[in-house]
């Protein structure tokens, strides 16, 4: 059972940054935060999770039926992570590229103190046995005292950024992709490359507050697992769950944006009529459609949005939005191993896509392009797509950030290495 106390806070944006700060003294860290960003299906602004009473985490074996099994005996709310590499326990798959972040394949825990923000209202929702802290945890936040003004300069010393693979590599694998295209093994992959820093040190709360004023994204996350973070900073819904309703929101089609106001505009347009960048969106809506299809009430299935561009502070964006229905008895569990991975981070047909992802990359994507989001007691759930991230593993220590594109028979190499470093660009700032 919880305990519920709302309190009334003026200035939630400086909230934001000392409950951040103050949730640092804990173990396990999930933070969600939709950076005020207007979306049809949110159901708060920004909710904090921290302090585990029960977890689990495991590798990809049986990975999704250990879940469910969690799921159904907790009946709580659960925060945490599905990672790219659960599609071992999807399909017949293996993961053999190099791993430099050393992540859990799946890591959920059930929250003592959970803290949600709608608009100016603050609301404590406490297991019982730390009810009693409410009010000393509320009154600790309020009363932080540290600079709350956002670092924009650089990091003291500047960090090395290195690339897993470089230019010529990566226009020899696109190659590579386009004979597959042609041969007809796939229509389309998605296609990502790593970039990252060895035997350096950062400050994962400065980092992540910097990541987030550039973007202001709207499925923005922080997480902490002991030593290991993510720093997110993604546009992308994944997949929720609100009762019988079930919405899919991928995105396919990214175009930079324009101080100049009338260029800004002619780059929206020009995505918007992007044949290329349409033909991939349509491609990975008609693969959700078929994936929500296997448990979907038969007939539910509809496209609400096709292609339309949305834009953030750093990028025009082309997301389609997929609904269904679903019956009120099946596991939700069950609809998400049905869907994973996500269509957008794997291409069409998926399985194809996947082998060729795993034979062509040069790195484990592990919580990249995997998903960070939570289950409620009732069933519901909502995770975002892990883009836009960065990776750190305080212990080695280790710093990753990687980004793709999809390839299809239109693309060519240049087009989407440059597509590449346009994604790559808010998170190199920041680190550089």
């Amino acid at each position: 059972m919880r305990t519920k106390i709302s309190f009334r806070v003026d200035d939630i944006s400086t909230f934001k940054v000392s409950l951040l700060q103050w949730a640092q003294q804990f173990y396990e860290i999930v933070w969600l935060d939709s950076n005020d960003n207007e979306q049809k299906y949110s159901s708060f602004d920004a909710i904090l999770a921290v302090d585990a009473l029960t977890a689990i985490k495991t590798d990809a074996t049986h990975a999704f039926e250990d879940l469910k099994v969690y799921q159904n005996e907790t009946k709580d709310w659960l925060f945490g992570y599905l990672s790219y590499d659960l599609k071992n326990d999807v399909e017949q798959l293996t993961s053999k590229n190099y791993d430099g972040i050393e992540f859990p394949e799946l890591y959920f825990f059930q929250p003592k103190r959970l803290i949600k923000i709608q608009n100016n209202t603050v609301e404590f929702d406490y297991l019982q046995m730390v009810e009693d802290e409410i009010e000393a945890d509320y009154k600790s936040i309020l009363n932080l005292s540290f600079d709350t003004t956002l670092d924009h300069t650089q990091l003291e010393k500047s960090l090395s950024i290195k690339m897993r693979i470089f230019k010529d590599e990566y226009f020899k694998q696109v190659t590579q992709i386009l004979s597959h295209i042609h041969r007809g093994d796939i229509y389309e992959v998605n296609f990502c490359q790593e970039f990252y820093i060895e035997n350096q040190q950062i400050d994962p709360i400065k980092v992540y507050q910097n990541l987030n004023a550039i973007s202001k994204a709207p499925f923005a996350s922080f997480l902490k697992i002991n030593d290991k973070f993510l720093l997110c900073a993604s546009p992308e819904r994944y997949l929720k769950k609100v009762g019988p309703k079930v919405i899919s929101q991928p995105i396919k089609g990214t175009a930079k944006r324009s101080k100049n106001k009338e260029q800004d505009h002619q780059l929206k347009y020009n995505l918007e009529h992007n044949e290329k960048e349409r033909a991939e969106n349509i491609m990975i809506v008609d693969l959700v459609r078929n994936d929500l299809s296997k448990y979907a009430i038969k007939g539910s299935v509809q496209v609400e949005e096709l292609c339309k561009v949305y834009s953030f502070d750093q990028v025009h964006q082309m997301i389609s939005t997929v609904v269904a229905e679903v019956a009120d008895d099946l596991n939700p569990v069950s609809i998400i191993k049905s869907t994973f991975p996500m269509g957008s981070m794997t291409g069409a047909p998926k399985i194809s896509a996947m082998q060729i992802i795993e034979d062509l990359e040069a790195f484990k994507r592990g919580l990249y392009s995997g998903a960070v989001g939570y289950f409620t007691p009732e069933n519901d759930f909502d995770f975002n797509v892990v883009i836009r991230s960065i990776l750190y593993n305080s212990s080695k220590p280790y710093i990753s950030f990687a980004v793709g594109s999809a390839i299809t028979a239109k693309a060519t190499p240049e087009h989407e290495y440059q597509e590449c470093l346009l994604k790559a660009k808010a998170m190199r700032t920041v680190l550089e």
